[in-house]
C-alpha cells in the first residue's frame, strides 16, 4: 500500500479528484428519491457478483453475467426522473437564489398562517416545499406564476372558486413558481384507508424527492407534513412552524 501511495502522481490525483466528484454530485442528485433505495440493490447485486467469482459459484455467475448484460438500460429506464433532473440543472450556477434569514422565515411565517387559515375554514390545500430535487416535471404541468409568497396568495389560489384549486402550489426560492400542479398518487395498500387524495399525493412526491409538502383536509380542517414517505398529522400552528422551521433553517436547506 504505501508504495502504490509512493507511485501517485498529480495527474493520479486530479483522476481521483474529479471522480470522486462525480459520484457525490450524483449522490446528491439521488438522495431522497426511490434511486437511492435502489442503488442499495444494485450494490448487494455488485456485491454478490464479486463472491461468485471469488468462491467461486458458477452457475450463480453466469446468471449474475447475464443480468448486468441489461443493467444499462434498466438503470436509465428507473433512474430517468433523476437524469433528467441533473440534465436540466447543467450549467446553473446554484440551485436556488440565496435567501437572508429574516426573508426565509417570513415565508416559512406566510405559509404556515395560510394553512391555518385554511384549516380553519375548512379549505383543502397541497403545498409543496422543493428542497434539493427539482421539481421541474410537475411544475410544467401547472400554471406558472412567479410571485411572492403570501397568505392570501395561498388562500386564493385554493379557494373552492378557483380553476386551480385542485392542484398543488410548488414554492422554490421564496417564491410561488406554479399553482394547479398535478401530483402522482400513492396507491400502496398499506397507506390508511383515511387519508384522502391529497395526503396520498404528498406521499408519492416525497417518496421521489426530499421536498416537504403540507396537506390541509376540507373534511377534517386537519393538517399534515409529509417528509421522505412520512406523514405527520394533526399540527398546530406552533407544531407547524417548529417542524418546517427546523427543516429549513436548522437543517441548512433553503427554501
Amino acid at each position: 500500500m504505501k508504495e502504490v501511495l509512493l507511485q501517485l502522481g498529480l495527474r493520479d490525483l486530479v483522476d481521483i479528484a474529479i471522480v470522486s466528484i462525480i459520484i457525490y454530485l450524483l449522490l446528491v442528485v439521488l438522495k431522497g428519491t426511490k434511486a437511492a433505495k435502489m442503488l442499495v440493490g444494485l450494490a448487494v447485486l455488485l456485491l454478490a457478483s464479486i463472491v461468485s467469482r471469488l468462491v467461486p459459484l458458477y452457475t450463480l455467475e453466469w446468471m449474475l453475467n447475464g443480468l448486468w448484460a441489461y443493467m444499462v438500460i434498466a438503470v436509465i429506464v428507473v433512474f430517468q426522473p433523476e437524469i433528467r433532473s441533473a440534465l436540466a440543472r447543467m450549467g446553473e450556477k446554484t440551485l436556488f437564489s440565496p435567501l437572508r434569514s429574516a426573508e426565509e422565515l417570513k415565508v416559512l411565517d406566510e405559509v404556515v398562517k395560510a394553512a391555518v387559515g385554511m384549516a380553519t375554514q375548512r379549505i383543502g390545500a397541497l403545498i409543496v416545499l422543493e428542497r434539493n430535487t427539482r421539481l421541474e416535471h410537475f411544475v410544467e404541468l401547472g400554471t406558472v406564476l412567479d410571485a411572492h409568497v403570501t397568505r392570501e396568495l395561498l388562500g386564493s389560489i385554493f379557494h373552492p372558486g378557483s380553476p386551480i384549486h385542485d392542484g398543488a402550489v410548488v414554492i422554490r426560492a421564496g417564491r410561488v413558481v406554479a399553482a394547479g400542479c398535478f401530483l402522482p398518487i400513492a396507491l400502496e395498500a398499506e397507506i390508511s384507508r383515511a387519508l384522502g387524495t391529497r395526503h396520498r399525493a404528498a406521499l408519492a412526491v416525497t417518496e421521489e424527492t426530499d421536498a416537504v409538502v403540507i396537506v390541509v383536509s376540507e373534511e377534517t380542517g386537519s393538517i399534515a407534513l409529509s417528509l421522505g414517505g412520512e406523514m405527520e398529522t394533526d399540527l398546530h400552528m406552533g407544531s407547524l412552524r417548529d417542524r418546517i422551521t427546523e427543516i429549513f433553517t436548522a437543517g441548512g436547506d433553503e427554501l
